[in-house]
């Protein structure tokens, strides 16, 4: 009776859009993201939360436990669940040391309801903060600003 009963639920367990795959392994490279700041809009344009014009703000977001992602060069967002020599997962020093850098590395990705989940197993090469400068854009990126502002404040 049990057998059939466990049976019966496997086969009626749900398949489709909230299935996990399985891992594939992978090689990356792109920028560690602050999940937060790039999802919510909260500081701006998703371009205006990548590189240095950032950086602080991701290392404290990363620092209370923000998760991180990858920006992928393909334009997609991985969520970031462990980096090597970590043994937090998703978070931890390791995190905070490599914010904003572009990274290449190998490991494995996992999809569940549309969301990329990156599990890093070495970091073959760090570029550093290789994206937007302040000397570029100054302290808040002038793409940030919102048009009625910028058409008030700066005349524009």
């Amino acid at each position: 009776m049990r057998i059939a009963l466990l049976a019966a639920l496997v086969a009626l367990a749900p398949v489709g859009a909230n299935a996990a795959t399985e891992g594939k392994r992978v090689s990356l490279k792109g920028e560690l993201i602050d999940t937060w700041c790039y999802f919510s809009g909260v500081m701006g344009a998703p371009e205006s939360v990548i590189g240095s014009a950032h950086h602080t703000c991701a290392i404290w977001c990363a620092a209370g436990g923000i998760p991180v992602g990858m920006l992928g060069e393909d334009g997609d967002v991985y969520m970031i669940l462990k980096l090597p020599d970590d043994d937090n997962s998703a978070g931890g020093d390791t995190f905070v040391e490599l914010t904003n850098d572009t990274i290449e590395a190998e490991g494995m990705v996992y999809e569940r309801d549309g969301l990329k989940y990156l599990v890093v197993s070495e970091v073959t090469s760090n570029n550093g903060i290789a994206n937007l400068t302040h000397e570029d854009y100054g302290v808040v990126p002038g793409f940030t600003i919102p048009k009625k502002v910028r058409k008030k404040v700066l005349g524009e």
